[in-house]
């Protein structure tokens, strides 16, 4: 599985498996990408990442990664947890994976709902 970013500065590819992703409505996750955040993720070492990527320490616990040019959101990493998270959007191509849910619903926007059938996690 490979991704990118839109201008192509950042591209990356995971060498492991790839976990079935979560669409996250927290407040941070909104504003960052300016609606839901969809992520899948791997194991640490798993992802291997062309390109000068942009940190941003968004909380005292995890970290976000962006394309510095375009300004693509492509990553979050939980300092704690042996694993990141990619952008389910920025994967080039099919991705073959299913949304396991939707985390954080509690804090999600008020302009859209979300299917009552799907999976959910207020916190």
């Amino acid at each position: 599985m490979k991704g990118s970013c839109l201008c192509g500065a950042v591209t990356y590819r995971v060498l492991g498996s790839a976990g079935a992703p979560a669409a996250c409505h927290c407040t941070q996750c909104r504003k960052q990408s300016g609606h839901v955040w969809a992520s899948s993720y791997t194991a640490d070492g798993s992802l291997e990442i062309t390109g000068e990527v942009r940190w941003y320490q968004s909380s005292a616990k995890a970290r976000r990664g962006f394309c510095p040019t375009c300004g693509s959101a492509l990553f979050w990493d939980h300092t704690d947890d042996p694993f990141i998270c990619f952008s389910t959007g920025s994967i080039d191509g099919p991705t073959g994976l299913s949304l396991r849910g939707h985390i954080h619903t509690q804090t999600k926007g008020d302009y859209y709902d979300i299917n009552p059938n799907d999976p959910q996690r207020e916190t």
